[in-house]
């Protein structure tokens, strides 16, 4: 069941699309990828070395959201220890839809991938690179999500020196993507859901980079700010 490779999706409204693909595309420095699927509906973040690991997807309906996709050799099997765990499946298209116990999207897939892409140096000189996913769990949900999602990828838990409201899963060497467990504040009675962490040298320069692509800054912490794209996907830029 624990994955070889994780790939973060940005799941786009139609009309949302286009833009979301545009300002990631910029902000990444990445190439994309000619469309794929059925209704032309996929695509990668090609960066300019390494395997993909961020792709793109218009949703024939419904809001953004992000959604993983974890790479193991065999879906189905890995499908049949997520449900111990307190997953269900939602689809068997080929590749496995499964939703966490919390309610959270993620699929399982067979695709290969192996080299994780290095950062990306950006004028004035910053480097940066989508480094984690935060999953953002309502409190109620919290332990059992944390210990399901410790239990899928079989990494080893950190605590946050920040917060108890952190933890993190460590992902092993070679993996593009870590994961952060965020346990919502009390008066958040929202669904699960989760946003992109950047790591960079210079966040003050990786800031104005991104508000020149047309982001805008939420909040600003000691040790990350807090942004949304020009259709308003939270994200945030993280100290290296």
């Amino acid at each position: 069941m624990h994955p070889f490779w994780i790939t973060a999706f940005l799941d786009s409204a139609p009309e949302h699309h286009q833009a979301t693909v545009g300002f990631w595309q910029e902000a990444t420095g990445y190439a994309v990828s000619p469309p794929r699927g059925a209704h032309d509906e996929f695509a990668s973040l090609l960066p300019p070395g390494g395997d993909p690991y961020l792709k793109v997807q218009r949703r024939h309906a419904g809001a953004d959201r992000i959604h993983l996709d974890l790479h193991v050799a065999d879906p189905l099997a890995a499908a049949d220890a997520a449900r111990v765990a307190g997953a269900t499946i939602v689809a068997d298209r080929g590749y496995v839809v499964m939703a966490s116990p919390a309610g959270f999207v993620f699929c399982f897939v067979d695709h290969a991938a192996a080299a994780c892409p290095a950062p990306t140096v950006h004028a004035p000189g910053s480097a940066s690179r989508v480094r984690q996913v935060a999953i953002d769990v309502p409190r109620a949900s919290y332990d059992r999500e944390l210990g399901f999602w410790a239990a899928v990828t079989g990494w080893r838990q950190r605590a946050s020196s920040v917060t108890e409201d952190f933890r993190f899963l460590v992902a092993p060497q070679g993996q593009p993507l870590g994961l952060l467990l965020q346990r919502l504040g009390a008066d958040d009675t929202g669904d699960v859901r989760a946003h992109l962490d950047w790591s960079t040298t210079d966040r003050a320069a990786e800031t104005e980079r991104h508000l020149g692509l047309g982001a805008r800054v939420l909040a600003q912490h000691r040790h990350w700010t807090v942004l949304a794209d020009p259709v308003g996907r939270v994200y945030c830029l993280t100290d290296d």
